[in-house]
């Protein structure tokens, strides 16, 4: 590929890519870096893709393991971060939805692999159930499967705190 084909597929893709990797990062700086280092190693690695994905596709699996080097190179997990309350919404409705949010999180954490995994991609990522399958070398049939059972068990997990 060129580096007109290249600056094409990356004003494309960033934002697609970023989002992916700020659902499993949690920060924008270090998604910002992953994403980055991402289109790097696809561009470096360009005449491996074969076209048989999306590119959105084999870029977002590039990315996923550029976080997971990432996470096994820091050797530990780093808490979410807090996000800054709005602006014209009343302390009680504040501290009300903090609250779900934790409760959300806590049973999304919980959820086993791949559940929590294709539920974030699908929820957070905004992909398609055909590029979820293929992240994960699976048909988009197994994509929509799973992401269905993982929000049942969301449900039960959240009626049950």
């Amino acid at each position: 590929m060129n580096g007109e084909t290249w600056d094409k597929m990356y004003n494309a893709h960033y934002m697609r890519v970023f989002s992916y990797v700020m659902t499993l990062a949690g920060d924008r700086h270090l998604a910002e870096e992953i994403t980055q280092d991402a289109f790097f190693r696809a561009f470096s690695k360009s005449e491996s893709f074969r076209s048989e994905a999306d590119e959105v596709t084999w870029l977002c699996a590039i990315a996923k393991n550029c976080f997971l080097s990432e996470k096994r190179r820091q050797g530990k997990t780093e808490p979410m971060p807090e996000t800054a309350p709005a602006g014209d919404v009343s302390v009680e409705q504040q501290t009300e939805d903090r609250d779900s949010s934790f409760r959300i999180h806590l049973a999304l954490h919980a959820l086993e692999e791949p559940y929590r995994e294709v539920f974030e991609l699908r929820v957070f990522g905004e992909l398609s159930f055909r590029q979820i399958g293929a992240i994960f070398g699976k048909t988009e049939n197994w994509a929509r499967v799973t992401y269905h059972r993982a929000r049942l068990r969301l449900q039960e997990r959240m009626c049950e705190q």
